[in-house]
This record gives C-alpha cells, sequence and structure tokens, in this order.
C-alpha cells in the first residue's frame, strides 16, 4: 500500500473510534497518522503553551519533545494534560540553558508571560534554532524593535504568534480583498471585538500595564496585524479613546491595584489614504468579531460568533455586497469541529502548518518580526493617544521612540 502522498485525506474521527481500533496500523490508511518529523520544546506550559502541545499532537508533522517553565505546577498540569492524548513521554527540564539547546530539538516555542519574552529570547537566540515567540513580541517598542534587530541577521527564523491572520473569516477576508479585489480600491476598514475579561494567569500578570504592555498591545496587536495587512501601507496618525469602566476596579496583588485597560475606540489614518477604526470592549458576556471593509465596489463584513455560555463551537461567516458592481455571496466559513476546538478557533492550528512550512524552507504567510514591530506600533501609539487625550503623529512617535528609520521616505 503507498502511503507516500503527504496530501491525501484523513478522516479524524475515525482515527480514535472505538470501533475502527481493529484495523492494524498496517492497514490504515484514511487515518494514518504521519510520523513527525520535528522535535520541540515549549518553553512555558500555561494556557498557550497547552495550546501549542495539543494543536502540534494533532497536527503531527512536528512532536512535543520536551517541556520547561519556572513554576513546577504548570508543568505538572501540561504533562497531565498532554497524556490524556499522547502516549511519547516529555523531557522537563532543569533550566532554560538546557531547553533551548537540546540537539535532539528543532524548534523552540516561547509562551511565557509578556514581560519575559525579551529576555528568554537572549538565551534561546543563542541556539540558532527556528524560534516562535508568542505575541506580543515585547511589552515596550525597544525591546520589540531590538528583537526584530537580531531577527534580521538570525541564521534560523523567528514566526510571531499573530494566529488571528489564520482564522477562517480573515483569510477569506484576505483572500476576496486582496487577492480577488472583489472590493475594489480599499477605503475603510471597521474591525471589532466584544469579549469577556482578561483570565486569570500565574502571578496575575495580564491585569497590569508594566508587565503585560497595556490592552491594546497585549491583546489587540492582533487586530492591529490585521487592520495593516488590509491596509498595505504605513499607519501616519492614531486616536484612541479608552479606560478602565468595569474589569479588576477592585483588583490588587502585592499593594498594587490593577491598571489594565477594558474598553477603547482607536482610528488610525494610513498614508494612502485607507482609514481604519477598532473597536474593544472587554467586559461582554459572550465572543465576537467583526471586519467591515469597504471599498470602491463593494463591502464585505466578516463575522466570528463563540456562545461561551453555552459552551458552543464557534461559527464564522464571510458576505460580499457588490449591489451592480458585481456578484454578491454569504457563506459559512467555520472550520471543521476538530480543528476549530483545538485553539482559537483554528487560528493555531494553521499557524503550526506555517511554521513547520518554514522549518521544511517552504514560503509561507506567518507573521514576520518586522510585521510583529508594527503591530506593537500602533497599539503602543494608541495607548500613548489614551494617555494625553490628543493624536498621535506616527512620523514624532517613531522618531521620539528611537525609530524613525523605519519610515518609509
Amino acid at each position: 500500500m503507498n502511503n507516500s502522498n503527504k496530501t491525501k485525506p484523513r478522516l479524524r474521527f475515525f482515527e480514535d473510534a472505538p470501533g475502527q481500533q481493529h484495523i492494524a496500523e498496517g492497514d490504515q490508511y484514511l487515518y494514518q497518522r504521519p510520523v513527525p518529523s520535528h522535535n520541540l520544546v515549549v518553553i512555558g506550559t500555561g494556557t498557550i503553551g497547552q495550546e501549542h502541545m495539543r494543536v502540534a499532537t494533532l497536527l503531527g508533522r512536528a512532536q512535543i519533545h520536551g517541556i520547561y517553565d519556572t513554576q513546577k505546577h504548570s508543568m505538572d498540569t501540561a504533562e497531565a494534560n498532554f497524556a490524556s492524548y499522547s502516549d511519547k513521554s516529555l523531557l522537563r527540564y532543569p533550566d532554560l540553558e538546557s531547553a533551548c539547546n537540546d540537539p535532539a530539538v528543532d524548534a523552540l516555542f516561547i509562551c511565557t508571560p509578556n514581560y519575559t519574552h525579551f529576555e528568554i529570547l537572549h538565551t534561546a537566540i543563542k541556539s540558532g534554532k527556528a524560534i516562535f515567540l508568542e505575541k506580543p513580541m515585547a511589552t515596550d517598542l525597544q525591546d520589540a524593535a531590538a528583537t526584530e534587530a537580531m531577527a534580521r541577521d538570525y541564521p534560523s527564523f523567528i514566526q510571531i504568534g499573530l494566529q488571528y491572520r489564520y482564522k477562517a473569516q480573515y483569510v477569506e477576508a484576505f483572500h476576496e480583498a486582496l487577492d480577488r479585489a472583489s472590493l475594489g480600491k480599499i477605503k475603510t476598514i471597521s474591525l471589532s471585538e466584544y469579549r469577556p475579561p482578561f483570565l486569570d494567569k500565574v502571578g496575575q500578570w495580564n491585569k497590569f500595564n508594566i508587565t503585560s504592555g497595556g490592552t491594546l498591545v497585549e491583546k489587540c496587536c492582533h487586530y492591529f496585524d490585521l487592520i495593516n495587512l488590509l491596509a498595505q501601507s504605513q499607519p501616519v496618525k492614531v486616536y484612541a479613546s479608552g479606560g478602565q469602566a468595569v474589569n479588576f476596579t477592585d483588583f490588587e496583588r502585592d499593594g498594587k491595584k490593577s491598571d489594565i485597560d477594558d474598553h477603547a475606540f482607536v482610528v488610525i489614518d494610513y498614508a494612502n489614504g485607507t482609514k481604519a477604526n477598532f473597536t474593544l470592549n472587554m467586559f461582554c458576556h459572550d465572543f465576537s468579531e467583526e471586519l467591515i471593509v469597504s471599498g470602491d465596489c463593494g463591502r464585505l463584513s466578516a463575522k466570528e460568533v463563540f456562545n461561551f455560555h453555552q459552551q458552543q463551537g464557534s461559527v464564522a461567516s464571510l458576505a460580499i455586497e457588490a449591489g451592480e458592481m458585481g456578484p454578491s455571496k454569504s457563506m459559512d466559513v467555520t472550520y471543521p469541529a476538530l480543528i476549530e476546538q483545538s485553539g482559537h478557533h483554528g487560528a493555531t492550528y494553521f499557524e503550526h502548518i506555517a511554521f513547520v512550512d518554514q522549518l521544511e524552507a517552504k514560503s509561507v504567510s506567518a507573521a514576520t518580526p518586522l510585521q510583529g514591530l508594527w503591530s506593537m506600533i500602533v497599539a503602543s501609539a494608541a495607548q500613548a493617544s489614551m494617555a494625553s487625550g490628543g493624536a498621535v503623529d506616527i512620523n514624532q512617535f517613531m522618531t521620539a521612540n528611537g525609530l524613525a528609520h523605519y519610515l518609509e521616505n
């Protein structure tokens, strides 16, 4: 039996079905698991680290070789959860240096709290291995710019964890708006997220600006990445209004009050004339996102709704309204349930495909450190605008932060 076709369909729901367990491995074809070609180490075994462990195992092209975390409880929990879906044993490294420099390992996933990313990267980058660095790449622009500079001369690659570009509705939106130019020339972009508050984290680092980078950096760098990709231009002005209205107003830790924002309105002007806005509300009871892109030939609406309290999977949809300018359509674009439920509604799964493709020297659309930096530039400018109450001129902002060399002439 020839099993060399890597693109053959897999009937995943039969892989673990009790009624199919009598099929010997040599007779498996439609639900034969791939043989992993790469070994990964996950540094930071909290919520997102465990998501990467689960998704890598589901994809099957790479395997989790080992884990490292400064918190023993996190590693214990991650190892126990891993054992529920994998029979592979994990190495538990005693320190960061041994985790980064194991010769059996091909790539490192840095999934630690935001404020540790830059410091950990300094150790990881000495390994010369491929690196996946979770978003945001740092908590301030200087560290983010230093990361981008290091990546330019790095013999391998650094992929930033801006996986929202792989959500189903945004993949289809990019295809329609950019590849097919279904809307004509893009003029306006409107994006919103309504969701519950930040979850609990080890040490509650995400409740404070100093350790998270601020809400618009921590959470919304995803959305500024999407808007930058759609605008296909550099921002020139950012204005934002927001604050802390509901969430964690009575929360304190070690004598410090939470100062994390829970809502914002952001307006962005781009050099090519495109106008964009972003709305965030983090005191809602369920999750929803909506992207509206309008051009001179049509309007696109992309939505994702996740009914968290009903424990239902997310539903992703896309609509094109072209009127007399062309065909209009509306469609469900939700990923298959097993993939949709694996993490971030399927986005992490396709992010892993891109990472493994990069390991195999294939061209991908994964987020680069430069793109990660620009998502942080917009987010940081928005945070500065909220603090000052005025619009931020990006040229002046970049110059003041020592980043003028990133500006286009």
